[in-house]
């Protein structure tokens, strides 16, 4: 008797493919992003379908999925055009850590693996722990600014938000990362980054490298303290914008160090 449970999967984004290899379940996976980095091997070795906002519909048919994965609004025409076609499809939609945990539980039980699920959880979880009880501190926390991208500038989302709190720092627009769409994160006065004085600014350009040196040329962005004393870094969008297990441990440690750096320097 064929299994209840998924054989065929295609993940049209980078997290779901490494949340299925960290389970073990990386064998149903059937086709995966072009943008896929985590793990490296799953290039290597799995039949690239899609970008992020488009993908190879007749390929995809081809590979006969009985389970497609997205991921938010982005996906929204290529999902439509599969469902269309009469395709399996589930697209997760998580905008925080919690709901990133929610994400990775949830695959978990689609394809049989709940109880490694449920301890990826566990060991995430004690990762976040760990990085939130060195983050405390009873000197003045950073002001950290994010920006996913930069024209127009866009500043981060909810649990990158969330991860620069509990790495020890303060979000510069906290209030904005709680907007899961980009449009709604767009910061049209550049003033506005000024008037808040971050004393970090990180770059995570979504999909390609993050330029200090055009930070640093921005009017009036010299007065910024972060610019001023040199602490201007870069966090590669598949470490900490891909809403996924790698977040909660590359992106967090990295984001972690950059804090823990300008705490030795303040």
């Amino acid at each position: 008797m064929k299994s209840v449970y998924p054989e065929q999967i295609i993940c049209l984004s980078d997290e779901t493919t490494e949340v299925l290899y960290l389970l073990g379940e990386e064998d149903r996976i059937a086709g995966i992003s072009c943008f896929t980095v985590r793990p490296p091997e799953a290039r290597k070795v799995k039949p690239i379908i899609s970008s992020f906002t488009g993908a190879n519909i007749k390929k995809i048919v081809l590979l006969k999925p009985d389970l497609i994965l997205g991921f938010s609004d982005l996906q929204a025409d290529i999902v439509n055009t599969l469902i269309k076609l009469g395709l399996q499809v589930h697209v997760f939609n998580q905008r925080t850590v919690q709901g990133i945990l929610e994400m990775i539980l949830m695959v978990g039980s689609m394809v049989g693996s709940r109880k490694r699920a449920e301890a990826l959880i566990t060991e995430l979880k004690n990762e976040v722990d760990r990085v939130r009880k060195n983050g405390k501190t009873k000197s003045r926390k950073p002001i950290v600014y994010f920006e996913e991208w930069d024209e127009p500038i866009i500043c981060g989302i909810g649990w990158v938000s969330e991860l620069i709190e509990i790495g020890g720092g303060m979000d510069c627009f906290a209030e904005l990362a709680k907007h899961s769409l980009a449009q709604d994160r767009m910061i049209p006065d550049h003033s506005e980054v000024i008037r808040r004085k971050p004393d970090i600014i990180i770059g995570s350009w979504c999909g390609r490298k993050f330029r200090p040196e055009r930070v640093k040329k921005r009017k009036g962005w010299e007065e910024i303290p972060a610019v001023r004393n040199g602490h201007i870094y870069e966090i590669r969008s598949s470490d900490i914008l891909q809403p996924g297990p790698g977040a909660l441990t590359d992106g967090l440690r990295q984001l972690h160090s950059i804090i823990l750096n300008w705490r030795l320097k303040n």
